[in-house]
């Protein structure tokens, strides 16, 4: 194995690019840039522009469907009414709004990462960062089990296929490298300092990992009904600018040729055939001939209900394979009753629980560095809070827990958090009132400020 940190950092670099074409698929995918639908060599100009607008771009609502539903609201450790110095570093570092980009990136690619590094300029305090998958590359002993890596490198910009210098950062056991790989100098280290750890600090997010340490996003699967989608859109367009209407025939009637003042025939100067008036056919005019051997007719045009049922089922296919409820994307809640509603979104909660158990470990696994960063003590006990996502009332929420309060004893204090809305501040703002307000402390607190006089 590699052990100087300019090899590293040229396996990582390779490993990066080795993933780029798959990972820059479902980037392009996800930013609505899809391989066009089939169309003859030949089309026109017309045909590539029904073509672009043929794109739907459904993959975003699948990744955002569940992202929305996933979010940390508190973090809970042993010690009741305190808060967690890991805690604070969440909020320090706007963690409840940047978690979404984290959690949707590990959804759509099938991981993300965050990093955690001691600000120098802050008197080392832990300082988070959200990576993609597409700008850093992790190293694993066990990649299906292990939590953090042997190493990581992650560079500033997407590499690319040539061999252009990128700048990089070295994840090692206790040191960060700052280098500058590839390019026609080769890679060197430009400095490095301890990062505060015995392991490097990359957390890995990987929402559906298998034994074997691959993971799968939502969009790759979803690729090939995307295509299927846009080229069934395609075809209705087409059909719907060139054949939908109808088309009226006349036969048996001899053309009306253009003549001149003098009622000369003009013929065309190219073809050399007469010029031939056009039969002006609109809702206003009437059609009428002088020979009676004259027919009209028309040609009905082509009925577009088959495509618009195509499209649907296969917008279907997407929400069944993507475990997303089909009203969210077709948006149709017709004459759909309260338990065939909760059926309809029971796939999407059972996806949420799981990533939600995936995710959580991840979590757990960065506040702990930032404790142990932050010079505290690690929490093996310590659980994240997530935010309640379920579609009922507020009302509905509260008539539950208190009959779990009234009929099957439970404390009222450990149902706090599970409602919705409420943060772990929150929680900790009503233990410290509930104490304040607690006759036996009143009391203690009374007596404390007695003065009792002293013996002469």
């Amino acid at each position: 194995m590699a052990d100087r940190p300019e090899e590293l950092a040229e396996l990582g670099l390779v490993g990066l690019r080795a993933q780029q074409e798959r990972l820059g698929r479902i980037d392009r995918y996800m930013r609505g840039q899809h391989d066009g639908p089939y169309m003859p060599k030949s089309a026109t100009e017309q045909y590539k522009l029904l073509a672009k607008r043929a794109v739907s771009n459904w993959l975003p609502l699948l990744v955002k469907t569940p992202s929305q539903a996933l979010a940390v609201e508190g973090y809970r450790t042993s010690a009741e009414g305190v808060v967690s110095s890991a805690w604070e570093v969440w909020q320090r570092n706007r963690m409840d709004g940047r978690q979404t980009a984290v959690m949707r990136a590990a959804l759509a690619y099938g991981q993300s990462f965050v990093v955690v590094l001691p600000d120098l300029a802050d008197s080392g305090q832990p300082v988070l960062r959200g990576v993609s998958p597409r700008l850093l590359y992790a190293s694993y002993e066990d990649p299906a089990s292990d939590a953090l890596p042997l190493w990581a490198l992650q560079t500033a910009t997407v590499p690319g296929d040539g061999d252009e210098a990128v700048r990089a950062w070295l994840y090692e056991a206790t040191t960060v490298y700052d280098l500058v790989v590839g390019g026609k100098e080769g890679t060197r280290v430009l400095g490095s300092r301890p990062h505060g750890f015995d392991r490097p600090p990359v957390v890995r997010f990987a929402p559906d990992i298998d034994l074997e340490g691959r993971v799968t996003g939502l969009v790759e699967p979803m690729i090939p009904i995307q295509d299927r989608v846009n080229q069934t859109l395609f075809d209705l367009l087409v059909v719907q600018t060139f054949g939908s209407f109808k088309v009226r025939t006349i036969s048996g009637m001899a053309p009306e040729f253009v003549r001149d003042a003098d009622g000369n025939v003009i013929y065309d100067a190219v073809t050399g055939k007469p010029k031939v008036l056009p039969v002006q056919a609109d809702a206003s005019r009437f059609l009428v001939a002088p020979d009676p051997d004259t027919k009209f007719n028309q040609l009905d045009g082509t009925p577009l209900s088959g495509y618009l049922d195509a499209i649907e089922l296969g917008v279907k296919h997407m929400a069944s394979v993507s475990q997303t409820p089909p009203h969210y994307l077709l948006g149709s809640v017709v004459n759909l009753g309260a338990e065939a509603f909760a059926a309809a979104e029971s796939a999407l909660d059972r996806a949420v629980d799981e990533y939600q158990h995936q995710f959580g470990e991840s979590w757990e696994t960065l506040l702990g560095l930032c404790t142990e960063l932050a010079g505290g003590t690690v929490d093996p006990h310590a659980q994240v809070l997530w935010k309640g996502a379920e579609s009922r009332s507020l009302s509905q929420t509260v008539d539950a827990l208190g009959k779990a309060v009234q009929m099957l004893r439970v404390p009222p204090r450990a149902l706090w958090p599970r409602i919705p809305g409420v943060t772990a501040t929150d929680v900790e703002d009503w233990a410290q009132m509930a104490e304040e307000d607690d006759p036996a402390l009143r009391l203690a607190d009374s007596m404390a400020k007695v003065t009792v006089p002293r013996a002469a």
